[in-house]
């Protein structure tokens, strides 16, 4: 499998921000004896660095009396695969920003809940292109460029190492008549598809339920299978920007509401048929 670069950034962190605590060094002493500003520090402790810089990755080692070969030619490694760019950056560097694509990448297993749109890993090129006609913030002629990106995020489920990806769709997403009724005819025979591949899972949440655990939105988990890697979680709040949250109680929080809503919504096999006898409601 590609690795991430962006799952080396967080990798590579995290395992100075390990070695600097056994070191019992505060980012302040850090910086002191480096020479550096203390906001350095924290800014590669907390992952807000792009390039990372091997050198400063060695100083940081030697600060910390990290003498072993093996763990410092981990981190050497891990620092220069981290300044590599992933395919997303190489073709679609202009529309695809922040770090979902490269979380999402390298992920073992993606479980999402989506409450008002198909989930983008599961939109067929027509679907897209209309959610992204109805936000009427995107020019029609970036829109092309969009769908094309999109559609490239969704090689991550045909590879041959697939992630297990697993969707909750809130019913309301799918009576939406998005694109008209030919659009939403081929997304319902698409998803009907999807969910056929073992490595996928589609459960309809649907209206009956009423209030359930995640009437405040969408999100979506992201696991590993390297241990240095926790899991991730994220959310999309729009305009605003995007939320990205790894603290051990904030995962755990958003896991049992998966429960939850896993539990509320329809079986798998209960979801198919669903999707099948709306469709035939749509004709």
């Amino acid at each position: 499998m590609t690795y991430s670069p962006t799952i080396r950034r967080r990798r590579l962190s995290n395992a100075l921000l390990q070695f600097r605590q056994e070191a019992g060094l505060d980012s302040k002493e850090v910086a002191r004896r480096l020479g550096w500003q203390p906001s350095k520090v924290t800014r590669i402790e907390r992952n807000e660095w792009r390039l990372p810089s091997v050198s400063d990755v060695m100083d940081l080692l030697d600060c910390y009396e990290i003498h072993d070969d093996a763990k410092r030619q981990a981190m050497i490694t891990l620092a220069r695969e981290s300044r590599r760019r992933g395919w997303w950056e190489e073709e679609y560097k202009d529309v695809l920003g922040g770090a979902l694509v490269g979380l999402e990448w390298e992920a073992s297993e993606i479980q999402t809940f989506e409450a008002l749109l198909v989930p983008g890993l599961l939109q067929t090129a027509e679907y897209a292109a209309a959610v992204l006609r109805g936000g009427q913030v995107v020019a029609e002629e970036d829109i092309q460029r969009r769908v094309e990106a999109r559609v490239a995020r969704q090689r991550i489920l045909e590879r041959e190492d697939p992630p297990t990806f697993w969707a909750v769709i809130d019913e309301a997403a799918l009576r939406k008549h998005i694109g008209g009724v030919a659009v939403m005819l081929d997304q319902l025979a698409h998803l009907r598809r999807m969910a056929e591949r073992p490595n996928i899972g589609i459960q309809v949440l649907p209206d009956a339920v009423g209030a359930h655990a995640s009437l405040n939105g969408s999100f979506t988990m992201f696991d590993y299978e390297a241990p240095e890697d926790p899991s991730i979680v994220y959310v999309e709040i729009g305009a605003v920007g995007d939320l990205y949250m790894e603290k051990q109680e904030d995962v755990s929080h958003y896991r049992r509401k998966y429960s939850y809503l896993r539990a509320s919504a329809l079986s798998a096999d209960a979801s198919v048929s669903y999707i099948e006898d709306l469709a035939k409601q749509l004709k």
